[in-house]
């Protein structure tokens, strides 16, 4: 365990039982329950618990009183981090004997879409992933020694380790993602470089939509294999599902009949837009039964028999509709889909027992093989994108992998839709700025009455106030009607408060001062002559940043060994100005910075995204203890007259650090 932990739990018992992010992240989490009374007592703890997973979904409130009650004499005695600890541990005893899970040493239950209540993997989704992995990383130069992997050993989380590989899968799904050129690639890295890889590999996974709360880099160099497995599994999700979409495959509008139902069909997440082209194959094949998801509604194989007469009738086994046994089916239905030159990566058993990542994956394999819808792009009108459309395209991708990143309750696939009934919004809030949301008048998904949905984003709203957001004219009816200009407005000036309060938090300043956007302006500049160069940037849209040399000149700056300079161009071309700002990009991930946006934004000189790419930098040095900074990078450089502090931002949301 790092200093770090020993700051936040001086009991040695208690530093075994977590990792180094499960404690900050349990600590964002007893700050934020302790700020909404002003101190905590065991009293509070069973209604407070109820954030937390496993604790909070497998017990009720009425049985985490019970078991508190029974434990303690005194319910009014005042609860310290340790303390909470302990109480949550003995809670999840009692929670994990519930669901027969013996994981006494497993307590990363904190929400996240990778992590699993008992910690364990599914060999078939193993298998399978290790075949995706051996097709598309086969040609792969640095990895070609190391492939293919057998699916029956632990390879693949040994082969890990490094952070090659995952960087390299990151680029199949979302190709460009990471600039290869800073991945270290060599037969054996030293535990630095292993860590800037793995470093760069979860920024980068968070940047393409992954959520990894969490999840840390030593948890990949100790390949703890559901943490590896959950993240392979996202990424290859969204490669499998990246041509769902209009822009993609424009021939899905053969989906819909007017322009109500294509916006509507935009606004679908990837899963339900491959639900509704199964759907309409189907309905071609005479097959009366909705498929509703990837699981129940495909383990008999019934609707795979009929999609593939469908699509590939030249291949068909008329055997496939008539056999009685489901098992045999399925082999049938995989019979086909080879015979088709399909790619499926799961068997027979798989399908009947409805392995929902697996049938998500081979459904979209069949779509990306053979749609079977038209082949002639319809002229369609409301297709065509304008400016302003692709402008809000850009910044709804940015914000919404931003909010994905803390790993709310729920997914968001499109921040017009997922954001109308205020809740996600509400536990953003709560995360940037803990304890600011009343949590006993807003109302909980599933929400049904309309109402409701304003009242949730009427507090979005005054909070945004609460915060000095520019709101005028603005009401919680907004948000629930999509408005979208103003949910971005709103979306960018939350994003803008986070950079400015992680800053501010690490940071003590002489007269309270607050940071401002001309202090990051200021420190950037200063940074940069400071090194030696006579580079300036006179604002966050100065038009001379789109070469992309200022910025490498602040990496350099902050850190020198971080920038190849026989790998950067003179930023004259449109070509050379990518290359730049791919660069700058993954340098700034690979250091640990969470950012969110795109070479175009730094080529466009887009102002928003300028800003936090500086101040994510300025964030990231200034984390940095003193010991470990460079030569001729002291913090004198600094804004004001501050001095470091590193207990400021315990209770900020530093472990998540996203900008």
């Amino acid at each position: 365990m790092s200093g770090y932990v020993g700051i936040l739990v001086s009991d040695p018992w208690l530093q075994n039982q977590f990792t180094q992010v499960e404690l900050r992240s349990f600590k964002s989490h007893f700050m934020s329950m302790r700020r909404e009374s002003g101190k905590l007592t065991l009293r509070d703890l069973p209604s407070r618990m109820s954030r937390l997973k496993v604790v909070g979904e497998i017990l009720t409130e009425e049985e985490r009183a019970s078991l508190i009650q029974d434990a303690y004499q005194n319910l009014d005695d005042e609860v310290d981090f340790e303390f909470f600890l302990k109480v949550y541990l003995k809670l999840q005893g009692h929670a994990s004997a519930r669901i027969g899970s013996a994981a006494k040493n497993s307590s990363a239950f904190l929400k996240a879409a990778t992590t699993t209540l008992l910690h364990t993997i599914s060999e078939s989704e193993k298998a399978s992933y290790v075949a995706h992995i051996n097709s598309y990383l086969a040609e792969d130069d640095f990895l070609k020694r190391y492939l293919p992997i057998d699916p029956s050993t632990n390879d693949l989380f040994e082969i890990a380790k490094d952070g090659v590989l995952l960087c390299k899968l990151i680029n199949v799904a979302v190709p460009g993602t990471i600039d290869e050129r800073t991945i270290n690639t060599k037969r054996v890295l030293n535990p630095w470089e292993r860590n800037e890889n793995h470093t760069l590999c979860l920024n980068s996974a968070k940047a393409i939509g992954c959520t990894v709360v969490n999840i840390g880099t030593q948890d990949f160099i100790e390949g703890r294999r559901h943490l590896v497995l959950g993240v392979i599994s996202q990424i290859i999700k969204i490669q499998l599902l990246a041509d769902l979409n209009l822009k993609k495959t424009p021939q899905l509008v053969e989906l819909v009949s007017d322009s109500q139902e294509v916006e509507e069909l935009m606004s679908l997440p990837p899963e339900k837009i491959l639900l509704r082209w199964m759907n309409f194959q189907l309905k071609k094949s005479g097959y009366k039964k909705i498929v509703t998801n990837f699981s129940s509604d495909v383990k008999d194989a019934e609707a795979y028999a009929h999609l593939l007469n469908v699509l590939a009738p030249e291949y068909s086994n008329p055997s496939s509709l008539t056999v009685k046994d489901t098992l045999q089916r399925a082999k049938l239905v995989l019979e086909h889909a080879d015979r088709m030159g399909c790619k499926r990566y799961l068997t027979a058993k798989d399908i009947v027992e409805g392995s929902p990542n697996l049938n998500l994956a081979f459904v979209a394999h069949i779509f990306q093989h053979r749609n079977g819808l038209s082949t002639q792009t319809q002229q369609i009108s409301f297709l065509e994108i304008s400016p302003d459309d692709a402008q809000i395209s850009t910044e709804e991708r940015a914000f919404r992998f931003w909010i994905n990143s803390y790993g709310n309750s729920s997914y968001i696939d499109n921040v017009f839709e997922d954001l109308r009934n205020g809740w996600i919004l509400l536990e953003t809030l709560d995360k940037i700025s803990p304890g600011i949301v009343n949590w006993k008048i807003a109302n909980k998904p599933p929400i049904k009455l309309p109402f409701r949905k304003v009242e949730n984003c009427n507090q979005v709203v005054k909070i945004g106030k609460q915060l000095k957001f520019s709101l005028v004219n603005v009401a919680g009816n907004d948000i629930v009607q999509g408005n979208k200009k103003l949910i971005l407005a709103y979306l960018w000036q939350l994003m803008r408060y986070n950079i400015l309060q992680l800053l501010k938090n690490l940071r003590f300043h002489s007269h309270g001062k607050e940071i401002t956007d001309a202090d990051i302006l200021q420190w950037a500049n200063t940074k940069v002559n400071n090194s030696g160069s006579q580079s300036r940037m006179q604002s966050f849209k100065d038009k001379r940043l789109s070469d992309g040399i200022f910025f490498l000149e602040l990496l350099s700056a902050v850190q020198p060994r971080a920038v190849n300079w026989s790998l950067v161009t003179k930023g004259v071309t449109d070509e050379q100005k990518k290359m730049n700002a791919s660069y700058i990009i993954s340098i700034a991930r690979k250091l640990g910075c969470s950012i969110f946006l795109l070479p175009e934004d730094i080529i466009e000189v887009n102002q928003k995204m300028i800003l936090t790419l500086t101040a994510s930098i300025m964030y990231w040095f200034l984390k940095q203890p003193i010991e470990d900074k460079a030569p001729g990078t002291s913090d004198s450089d600094a804004v004001s007259t501050s001095t470091l502090d590193d207990s400021a931002s315990e209770s900020s949301l530093e472990d998540n650090g996203n900008l």
